[in-house]
């Protein structure tokens, strides 16, 4: 048995058997990572003592009976725009390589109180402001299936770390597709959850109003357990929804019989990749086969989706990295002439391509004389696409859709064209500006690489999608 390829469950119950230790579980996934680093490049930051240190005291607890979780000893990658107290947090950004945070994000402090084990952070497009994790100041992430291919983005890291068993479970941010886009590529499970169900205290801001965390694991089951811990109410996070948090767990039933499901027809589309379209129709197929009733839905304003995201989302980065000025924390330069020219060098030279290029077109689309023709109307259309989701829910249970139009790419393939690479996010950035959760579970490969359905479902929904996500998964495990 190797300890490394077990899911968070099949850790959990071997553990509480003592059957192994934490210990034990956590060498074996940092021998994994060993083996696997070289070539995948999954962690900008790699925590061994502080992994086994955590593994040693969940034996402690597990020992004792008290305050065993499911995740209690369990090796988990962190995103790195996730405040980690006493372990730097780079963002994948020059600008913030040597910051120490002198705290836990809540999600982190959930996932200590758990007793998880930690065993790194995980690369990411800069400021997570990417598809494929190309965009990072240090390195790119290979995707495991094949490591002349993009694991997507922005949450590459902790996706190709789950795909590639170097963690157990991982946890990412999503603004635009960030959890789901790695999981489709990496043929893992993601879920972005509703837009303040998870709090985003100590996650790093990208785009305040769109940023969401949720979980990448290896199957649904560890999907549900981990949103058993994040998920929740928190004062820190005026964003955060005050409503009881049901057991996630208790929803994986493997029958999906007389559920409505609703495909959109603007989600199958000319110029999918083949083979997408064929996994996608025959995931369909197989849902139809298992007892759901099957109809066509219509989100009308879904060919909007792209445009307006791209000013709503720049526009906020644009706001929040203003605080990056090399005075109050992060990369400061100090040759300049005086203190203005030591903000443009610090941002010139802490800033990739990418977030800079993020910067200018939100300060563009929030300057006078041009604020009401881009960001009001982007956000006018943002209350559209909102309408349009709630007008398909009242008729289906869930939506369901591809995640990409193609499956992960080749390495350098987009880089030099924004455009192409902001179309990779066509079927995913909707779900951000309702603020809807979305699953991506995987269907199938075409090209040899994992294809992804992604499942869409209604406010605080989180439940039914996992339902269905753990159904599919069921009937279709080989």
């Amino acid at each position: 048995m190797n300890l490394h390829e077990l899911t968070a469950h099949e850790a959990h119950d071997l553990l509480v058997a003592r059957k192994i230790s934490s210990v034990e579980l956590t060498r074996a996934v940092l021998d994994r990572m060993s083996a696997t680093e070289p070539t995948v490049h999954a962690y900008i930051t790699t925590t061994p003592d502080l992994a086994l240190d955590m593994a040693a005291d969940a034996d402690k607890r597990i020992a004792a009976g008290e305050g065993v979780t499911h995740l209690t000893g369990v090796p988990v990658a962190i995103k790195d725009n996730m405040c980690t107290v006493g372990v730097r947090t780079t963002c994948a950004s020059r600008i913030l390589e040597n910051f120490v945070p002198p705290y836990d994000a809540t999600v982190v402090r959930k996932l200590r109180s758990a007793s998880a084990v930690f065993v790194g952070k995980t690369n990411l497009d800069e400021f997570a402001m990417g598809s494929s994790t190309e965009n990072s100041a240090f390195f790119v992430t290979r995707n495991p299936h094949d490591i002349e291919r993009v694991p997507g983005g922005s949450s590459g890291g902790s996706a190709a770390a789950v795909a590639s068993h170097s963690a157990i479970a991982g946890i990412g941010s999503d603004t635009g597709g960030s959890v789901r886009l790695p999981a489709s590529f990496c043929g893992v499970v993601g879920l972005k959850p509703t837009y303040g169900r998870v709090s985003r205290y100590g996650l790093v801001a990208f785009a305040s109003s769109l940023d969401q965390i949720g979980p990448l694991t290896k199957d649904v089951t560890d999907c549900a357990l981990v949103m058993n811990v994040i998920a929740g109410y928190d004062p820190s996070d005026s964003t955060s929804i005050d409503s009881p948090v049901p057991d996630y767990a208790a929803s994986l039933v493997p029958d999906v019989r007389g559920l409505r499901v609703g495909v959109p027809r603007e989600y199958l589309i000319e110029g999918m990749q083949p083979g997408v379209e064929k996994a996608i129709r025959d995931a369909i197929k197989r849902l139809q086969a298992m007892g759901a009733q099957i109809g066509e839905a219509s989100l009308p304003h879904t060919r909007y989706a792209l445009a307006s995201y791209y000013i709503i989302a720049p526009a906020e980065a644009s706001a929040n990295l203003a605080r990056y000025d090399g005075i109050k924390y992060g990369l400061s330069v100090r040759q300049a002439s005086d203190m203005l020219d030591a903000y443009f060098k610090t941002r010139e030279q802490g800033f990739g391509p990418e977030v800079k290029r993020r910067i200018m077109l939100g300060t563009y689309a929030l300057s006078s004389g041009y604020y009401d023709a881009y960001y009001l109307k982007a956000e006018k259309v943002r209350t559209l696409i909102k309408r349009d989701f709630d007008e398909a829910f009242a008729k289906f249970d869930v939506l369901v859709a591809p995640t990409a139009p193609t499956v992960a790419f080749k390495i350098g393939e987009r880089v030099a064209d924004p455009l192409s690479m902001y179309l990779t996010d066509v079927f995913t950035l909707a779900v951000n500006q309702a603020g809807i959760p979305a699953l991506v579970v995987p269907c199938g490969f075409a090209e040899g690489m994992p294809v992804g359905l992604q499942i869409l479902g209604n406010t605080l929904s989180e439940e039914t999608l996992l339902r269905v996500g753990y159904a599919f998964e069921q009937a279709t495990r080989r």
